[in-house]
């Protein structure tokens, strides 16, 4: 792997454990039958763009979603369905950020929104233990706080901007060939991580 001053990762399936199939038939038992036509890993469709890059809020996220719902149901359900994808933090990969912030500025850049990023930060003290998974990185870069999202160019080059890092000194890591060969094409080294890889098993 080449010698990288800085290193941005990517949080679901690289540093959280994801399970998609557990939010698509969350949503398929509420009625949404074809809920994997809206949202993948690999697509977003525009009400879940729009939710991931702060366009709209969680308030407008449910009234459209229910839309789509011929039952009844709250928001608490919703937010259930929805996280359900997200499962846990594992030590090993944790530990290995910690050391390799020793010697290297250590990023993170996620399509998250706000309904995920308070799961997964109440998963993160549940696994750890500590209060924000922040502590762990020079800067964090959240979709629908910047209101950009990968695999658009532009939020690695506000990225890139906003730490005054250059692209050819940065490796990026991250679980999608869509998000990696954007990356690639602003000059940012790359690691695509494959199902079942993890970053500790890296040759660092």
């Amino acid at each position: 792997m080449p010698a990288a001053k800085n290193i941005i990762f990517d949080l679901g399936g690289v540093l959280l454990n994801l399970n998609y199939q557990l939010t698509i038939t969350a949503f398929q038992q509420m009625g949404i039958v074809h809920f994997e036509k809206m949202f993948t890993q690999a697509h977003a469709d525009p009400l879940f763009a729009s939710l991931e890059t702060g366009k709209i809020t969680n308030e407008e996220f449910y009234a459209a979603l229910k839309k789509h719902i011929p039952v009844s149901v709250s928001d608490a359900q919703i937010d259930a369905a929805w996280n359900a994808m997200l499962l846990d933090f594992r030590i090993e990969t944790l530990q290995t950020l910690k050391r390799l912030s020793q010697d290297h500025r250590v990023y993170l850049l996620s399509n998250t929104n706000a309904i995920h990023l308070k799961k997964f930060q109440e998963i993160f003290t549940h696994d750890t233990g500590k209060p924000m998974l922040e502590e762990y990185f020079t800067r964090c870069w959240y979709s629908h706080i910047i209101g950009l999202r990968k695999p658009d160019n532009a939020i690695y080059e506000f990225a890139l901007a906003d730490a005054g890092i250059s692209a050819s000194d940065t490796l990026f890591i991250d679980d999608s060939i869509g998000n990696i060969e954007a990356a690639k094409a602003v000059g940012i080294q790359t690691k695509l991580l494959l199902p079942g890889m993890y970053i500790e098993e890296l040759d660092w």
